[in-house]
């Protein structure tokens, strides 16, 4: 991964050079429960450092491990509701039952996606998180597609259809695809090379349960049928009980995958990667925190999953294509991030985990660059509140990065600047703990 320092960022030139884009999914699905209320962003100001809270590194590094414990408890009991869905679904399927499927899916995606700060800089997170939440994705290797189908070229698994067929050729290889079990699904992940091959986690169920997103840039989600799951001769789209069984096997493994992540950061146990974290010098473990606060902001948010989708116009490149939940899954991103700086995590039950701080650390070393990434912190959230109510008053992010859509394009905009701005913030404050030459991660692109 390449680095660089953003003290010479232009935020201007971001503005004006970033091009427009555009294309993919969905009538604006109602957000879960969990959804972002009106953020409050007023800038927080610093603390004198007389008046700071003496904490030590150590403390800050063990909360640190705590709120990654709760989150990923939180992403796995939702993802056992989510579980308990598809099952009801798959027992009695109506719409009625579909769409609860569906509204456990959008609440499992608010821990979820707050998680995803920790796998920067935690390379065991990092190398999990594949079978996990990988995307964008070639979905014709799982089910039917639509005629018009546009899919990566030279991807043999981009037409292989599991759920219609028992074996599967890969150039050379032909590959007995059966018994669907989650052994031989996550051995599919990146079939032949293609990382457009995904065969589980969250988008993998996102597409069986919401279908293709034909729409383009226009208002609509995924229209799939419950239909699709009936075993009676009202059997939509054919293979109905091989489909539901797909379905059943890779929600058991995301549930079986969050589970273990989990288990790696519960307290007291030697053997865990907490342990491991806790062993480490506080520099390190505060290394990592940063990095994991800068990667996903620049790298993978800003870059990633709003810039890729905004200057090629492509809904493919939309995170949560099939659902249009994506304005949720950007909010929810840049949520985690505030959660590890600010060492508070607000759980699905709706308490609030709190602790010793990354941010006391930095008030007491350095209170302007405190005060400057707090104020960051809040501007992205204000303007990512601002994508979430455009999308919940009809404008999903598919639409915002339609090439015509003038105020969408901008809404996307904002966002990266913000985000941008924001990272460069976090750069300072990691120097305010003398931690030089972070490099949060670009993923190559140019800011």
């Amino acid at each position: 991964m390449r680095g660089f320092s953003f003290a010479h960022i232009s935020v201007l030139a971001l503005a004006i050079n970033l091009a427009a884009c555009g294309d993919s999914e969905s009538t604006p699905v109602a957000a879960p429960s969990a959804a972002p209320v009106a953020a409050t962003v007023t800038a927080v100001p610093a603390t004198p450092a007389a008046d700071v809270q003496a904490v030590s590194r150590e403390q800050v590094i063990n909360h640190y491990a705590e709120i990654a414990h709760a989150t990923f408890a939180d992403a796995l009991t939702t993802a056992q509701a989510l579980q308990q869905a598809v099952k009801a679904f798959l027992a009695a399927p109506s719409a009625d039952t579909q769409h609860a499927a569906k509204e456990a899916w959008l609440a499992a995606r608010v821990p979820y996606m707050q998680s995803e700060v920790f796998r920067f800089g935690n390379a065991l997170v990092d190398e999990w998180e594949g079978q996990v939440n990988a995307w964008p994705l070639d979905e014709g290797l799982i089910d039917y597609v639509d005629g018009d189908y546009q899919y990566a070229l030279g991807n043999d698994g981009a037409t292989a259809n599991i759920i219609a067929n028992h074996s599967i050729q890969i150039g050379e290889e032909k590959i007995d695809v059966s018994e669907l079990t989650a052994e031989l699904l996550a051995g599919l992940n990146e079939l032949g090379g293609s990382e457009a091959n995904v065969a589980t986690g969250y988008h993998a169920i996102e597409f069986l349960l919401w279908g293709q997103d034909l729409n383009g840039t226009q208002p609509g989600a995924g229209e799939r049928s419950y239909t699709d799951y009936l075993t009676d001769t009202n059997c939509t789209g054919g293979n109905c009980e091989r489909r539901g069984q797909y379905l059943k096997v890779v929600t058991e493994l995301l549930v079986d995958d969050l589970t273990a992540m989990t288990a790696q950061w519960a307290a007291d146990n030697p053997e865990n990667y907490r342990a491991e974290l806790q062993a480490e010098s506080t520099e390190q473990g505060l290394r990592k925190a940063f990095f994991g606060m800068g990667s996903l902001s620049l790298g993978e948010l800003a870059g990633e999953r709003m810039k890729v989708a905004l200057e090629a116009s492509s809904t493919e490149d939309e995170h949560d294509c099939f659902s249009d939940n994506t304005h949720n899954s950007h909010f929810y991103n840049a949520k985690g991030v505030r959660n590890v700086y600010l060492g508070e995590y607000k759980k699905v039950d709706g308490s609030v985990l709190t602790g010793p701080s990354i941010a006391q650390l930095v008030q007491s070393g350095d209170a302007g660059a405190d005060q400057l990434l707090q104020e960051t912190l809040a501007a992205t959230e204000k303007s990512l509140q601002v994508m979430v109510d455009a999308a919940e008053n009809g404008m999903a992010f598919d639409q915002m990065i339609d090439p015509e859509n003038t105020q969408g394009q901008q809404i996307v905009r904002a966002a990266i600047a913000a985000l941008v701005e924001q990272t460069t913030a976090i750069e300072q404050a990691a120097l305010a703990l003398g931690i030089t030459e972070l490099n949060p991660d670009t993923a190559d692109h140019a800011f």
